[in-house]
Order: C-alpha cells, then structure tokens, then sequence
C-alpha cells in the first residue's frame, strides 16, 4: 500500500504524528473523490454506447436518456482507493474491511444486473441477506465481522465504569444474550446469537433500504450520506480511530465524488447498485469501532423516521406498507412549494445540524450515552415539527397532499401502484418499495416534472 513510503517519508522528514493523520484523510479522502468524479464519466459512457438508460417518452418532460448505474462508480472508486490508502489498524479490522469489499461487490452485481434487466422482489431480499452473512463472517464456530450484540447505557442511572457487583441494567454496556468473556475474545455462533444476528440484519438491510427509499430526488441520497460520512470520519478520528476514519473519509470522498453527476438536473441517477452499496456501507462504519452508531441515527432520523411514518399510515388506513402514495417526506415538502435543491439544502441542513450535534456529544465526559439518547429525541421532535409545518404550509396554499399520485395505473385488483424511488421504474402494490422492494420488470420510465426536476411515477 502507498501508506507504507509516506510512513517512511513522515520519519525522514520528523512529521509530527497529528499531521500525518490529518494528510492521510485528506489524502484519502481526495483520492477517493477524484476517482469517482472521472469515473463516473466513464460509466455514463458506457450505459449510452449499451443502451442502459431511461429512456425519454411522450409522458415525461425531459428529453434525454438518463444513464443509471452510477453506484458502480462510486464502488469502484472507494475499492481503488481504499486499498492504495487504507492500513488497517487490527486484525480484526483487517477482516472486517475484507468482508465488506465481498459483501458490496454481491449486492453492487445483482442490483446493477436488477438496473438494466430487472429482478423480482425475492432474489434481492436473498442478495442482501447473504450480504449481512457475509459481512457477519461466521466461520471457525465464531463471528469475525459485524455482529450489534452490545448497546450503551442510555439512562441516567447507569454507572460509567463496568463492575461484577452492578446489576445489569446499572452497567454502561448493555448486552444482547451473549457476553463474551473479554473485548478481544469474538462472540460464538450459539442459539443465544440470534437476536444479536436478527438485529443486526435488521439493521443492515433497514439502512440499505433506507438510503435507497430516499433516492427518489436528485442528488438527495447522495449529500444525505456523503454528510453522514463526513461525521463518521470526524467521529472516528476524535477517538483516535484513525484507520477508521481514513476508511470513512474514502467512502466519503467517493459518495461526494459523484454528488456533481448527481446534482438536479441529474446527468445519471446511482440505481439500485448504488443506494445498496451506499446504505450497507454506512451500515458498517457506523458500527466499525464502536461509538458511532447514534451518529447515524442521528445524522440519518429524519430519513429512517420518514420511513416508519409513511409506512405506519399506510398501515393505519388499512392499505398495505407497500401502496403507493405521495406522502413522503420530499412530496410533502414539495407540496409547500419548494423546489428540488430547496428541498435537498433541507434535509442536508439537518443533517448537519444533527451531525455537529453528535460530534458535540462525543466530547461530554459524563453521562454521554444519555445526551445522545436526548439528541436522537430532538431528532423524532424536529420530525413532528417539520411534519406539523408542512401540513400548516399546505393547508395555506388550499389543500392536503393526495394519498395517490396523479395518472397512477392500477394493478388488476384495482390498487394504485408504488414508484421505485432510486430509479424511476413503476412497480404495482404487490411488489416492494426500494430495494428487495422492486419491481419484476424493469421500466425506465423517470422523469421529470417540468417545474421541480423530481423524478415522478406515470
């Protein structure tokens, strides 16, 4: 790796060490950006000389043939990049960085290969199932990868420092069934594991749909995550995680390399491929290392709360989570008049706000695990207000959002059919969301409407 001659160069020249460190995520970082940004032309290339591309039609406003497969460039830049910058600071680490590689590279080929031919809901469920497996890597009777088995004391009451003599709910670490004798020793693959193994694949497939059900307005997916990234790195480097954070700042670089292809009007859209290998990356480091993981409920509620919302009144209208309807966070913003990039600065600044937050939080000595509790609260309280907001906003310019979108076909029993958010290919009701919820047959029909640049349904 090119770590190893700048090692070498830091000892000729007397480099102080936090300066090496911070050259290194710059470095990195940089690296990682440009590699997607020249990349990304070279993938848009090759979906025009193929034919991979949504198509204009007489129904849509735009004229031109969007390439799709972007995520395939931001894969290949953070791949490239990562090994040229990145020195694993364990073994463990070293393990971890690998399973990931194999992981994203699964879940990049069969949701390219859903972008361009198509693939029913199951096969993609099964893809990112085998996805977290992998990223678990169970093998040797142990768990050598990523396992959420320990969670932080969030309540006032609970003591700083581990002692035999506290009850369990007084330690600072709570844990899931299993308990390994000691922070070095992995968790064994036993019956006591499954929670830990359920909830991680909740975890890790819920933030790869996440990203991908957020994808549905240009460039917006995009900055959410290359801001989450961002306070990964941040978050990591603080607590002196430095290959961590230079692992981050790569993945960071590369998201945000191609945020430019992705600005509204988008000049390709990162496809199913890419929101996968986005939300299973975040899925990853924010568990990396430990401390992390409210940052990314931080940095990512207001998405992850959308989610819930949208599908809890579906529900509660007796209409099954997966019916299509323009009730999500950005058709109700739109709803109050603002734009496409109006909208995307929104939901960034927020972001932002949440992330300095948690940074914020990172650095309280006592009970830190609460204030972070308290901020993830201030995230569902923002949530309410923003969605109070819209719904006043509404309201003044003379109506509430309709529950369907306008012209939607029906499937045969009649119900109003979903939209595929990430990439603008209609699915019916019986089919999935984003994700493993997909459609069977792929239809490139995104486009935009003429005054906000948001892909719509037919």
């Amino acid at each position: 790796m090119i770590q190893a001659d700048i090692i070498s160069i830091q000892f000729l020249f007397l480099i102080p060490p936090i300066i090496y460190d911070v050259f290194m995520l710059l470095l990195g970082g940089v690296s990682a950006f440009v590699l997607a940004y020249f990349l990304t032309f070279g993938v848009r290339a090759l979906c025009y000389k193929l034919g991979w591309l949504d198509q204009p039609a007489a129904r849509r406003v735009h004229t031109k043939a969007v390439p799709r497969l972007g995520g395939v460039a931001m894969f290949a830049a953070f791949v490239l990049a990562s090994l040229l910058f990145y020195k694993p600071g364990s073994t463990n680490e070293v393990i971890i960085y690998w399973l990931l590689l194999a992981a994203s590279l699964l879940v990049v080929i069969v949701h390219a290969y859903d972008d361009v031919v198509g693939l029913k809901p199951l096969p993609k469920l099964l893809a990112q199932t085998v996805a977290v497996i992998i990223i678990l890597g169970p093998w040797d009777g142990v768990f050598h990868g990523i396992l959420l088995f320990t969670f932080n004391n969030p309540f006032p009451f609970g003591r700083e420092i581990a002692s035999a003599n506290l009850p369990w709910y007084l330690q600072p670490t709570l844990f899931l069934f299993i308990h390994p004798p000691s922070p070095d020793i992995q968790p064994s693959i036993s019956l006591a594991a499954i929670p830990a193994v359920l909830l991680t694949w909740f975890w890790t497939v819920g933030m790869m749909n996440t990203v991908n059900w957020i994808d549905g307005m240009d460039g917006l997916a995009t900055g959410v995550v290359g801001i989450a990234g961002l306070f990964i790195t941040i978050i990591s480097f603080l607590l002196q995680q430095q290959s961590i954070a230079v692992l981050a700042a790569i993945f960071t670089g590369a998201v945000l390399g191609f945020l430019p292809h992705n600005w509204n009007p988008a000049k390709i859209f990162m496809g199913d491929s890419g929101s996968m290998f986005l939300g299973l990356g975040l899925a990853v480091l924010s568990v990396m290392g430990g401390a992390k993981l409210a940052l990314a409920l931080m940095v990512l509620g207001v998405p992850i709360i959308d989610v819930a919302v949208v599908i809890m009144n579906r529900i509660r209208r007796g209409q099954s989570p997966l019916h299509y309807d323009k009730t999500h966070l950005h058709h109700r913003l739109m709803a109050t008049g603002l734009s496409v990039r109006q909208i995307c600065f929104v939901i960034y600044g927020l972001a932002l706000i949440f992330g300095l937050l948690a940074v914020t939080l990172s650095g309280v000595q006592h009970y830190a695990h609460f204030y972070k509790f308290v901020g993830i609260a201030l995230v569902v309280l923002t949530m309410v207000g923003l969605i109070i907001w819209m719904d006043y906003r509404q309201r003044q310019r003379g109506g509430r959002i309709k529950l369907g979108g306008p012209d939607e076909p029906t499937t045969p029993n009649g119900d109003a059919s979903e939209t595929n958010e990430s990439n603008g290919r209609q699915e019916t009701a019986t089919e999935q969301h984003s994700g493993f919820i997909g459609s069977s047959q792929p239809q490139p029909d995104a486009r935009y409407d003429e005054h906000s640049q948001m892909r719509l349904p037919h």
